[in-house]
């Protein structure tokens, strides 16, 4: 894999040369990287124990590094991002608003549990899929985030919560399969780099044409979520507009050809909204859709943003609809999002404070 896409420059006495980020590059990257600057391979191993483990900002601060070369390499940017917002829900979730190199804002949460910390990161500045009960969605989309844009989002976290991640969900802003280098990249830094098994990593996507299959080909061991959200064609359609030229039935098609390939379930997250897609009806349409799937259906009830007049369904119609589901031997749970009081639960991630 080759580093990381170059984002600056610096000037030579010769031409302006361009330099990239250094975070996201493994240690062998980064042990040709110094010794093309002429420092021995050994800095190498320096270099990323000081990018992963330190968590410095600024090659100017690697105090083990000659002074002469620090002050040479000082303006070679390390890939970090900055602070821009951080609010603290009342069960503890944490949502940041990160500054990235060229201003652009995104949203990162930190979801502590008593085991363990949780990162859900973004992928895109916005979302193309304009989901019609999401938040990014209404934002537009801008560009695909970079894999030392990715990898920073973990590493803020930890640095801010002083604890080391354990899982990581790619469920922020934007449609990851359609950043699919950056993700892979960023998942292969995050697994080798940081650290963090992929098991302990979630990919989540509404369904691209082909990209499924594609993903599955790699063959990680990361789970897939699918963003189902509705039993049929036309309903999902009202739901996802992007999901128009991409029928149900073929997805649910690749989504198969993924656990072929992987021999891995697919998880099918299911946004429940009150009298729309909770009814005991298509509760029972879905089962018939996914019946001798190797399959698990995460059933998220509602999390209200001010752009829609979508309501949450109670625990009763909650229950009833998981009753459904269960009569029919359908693998499902229901996750109440953390971080709801802060605008920081799942779909309400926007790149601003209010």
């Amino acid at each position: 894999m080759s580093v990381t896409p170059v984002l600056s420059e610096v000037d030579s006495p010769n031409k302006k040369i361009t330099i990239p980020p250094l975070l996201g590059a493994s240690v062998t990257e980064l042990t040709a990287w110094v010794q093309q600057q002429g420092q021995p391979g050994y800095r190498g191993k320096q270099l990323h124990d000081w990018i992963y483990n330190k968590g410095v900002r600024s090659l100017a601060d690697i105090s083990v590094f000659p002074k002469q070369w620090r002050a040479e390499v000082a303006e070679i940017p390390v890939g970090r991002s900055t602070i821009h917002y951080r609010s603290v829900a009342p069960d503890g979730t944490v949502k940041y608003l990160l500054k990235l190199s060229d201003g652009f804002i995104i949203e990162t949460v930190g979801i502590p549990t008593e085991k363990r910390l949780t990162v859900c990161v973004s992928t895109q500045v916005g979302c193309p899929m304009a989901c019609d009960f999401c938040a990014t969605g209404k934002g537009g989309y801008k560009r695909n985030l970079a894999r030392h844009e990715i990898v920073d989002q973990v590493l803020t976290v930890q640095e801010d919560f002083q604890q080391r991640v354990s899982n990581i969900v790619f469920m922020g802003m934007g449609e990851p399969l359609l950043n699919t280098d950056n993700v892979l990249g960023a998942i292969q830094s995050l697994n080798q780099d940081v650290g963090i098994g992929q098991r302990n990593m979630t990919v989540s996507t509404v369904g691209i044409r082909d990209r499924i299959r594609q993903f599955a080909e790699n063959k990680l061991q990361v789970t897939l979520a699918v963003s189902l959200h509705a039993p049929n064609q036309a309903l999902r359609e009202k739901l996802i507009p992007s999901a128009r030229p991409y029928k149900i039935e073929d997805l649910l098609t690749e989504c198969r050809e993924y656990v072929e390939i992987t021999g891995r379930r697919v998880s099918f997250e299911y946004i429940l909204l009150a009298g729309v897609n909770d009814l005991p009806e298509h509760a029972t349409e879905l089962a018939k859709r996914l019946r001798g799937f190797q399959s698990h259906v995460n059933l998220i009830p509602y999390n209200p943003i001010s752009e829609v007049d979508y309501k949450r369904p109670n625990r009763d119609q909650i229950q009833a609809f998981v009753k459904v589901l269960k009569q029919q031997h359908i693998a499902v749970s229901v996750r109440y999002s953390r971080g709801l009081e802060a605008d920081a639960a799942c779909g309400q991630l926007r790149a601003n404070k209010h």
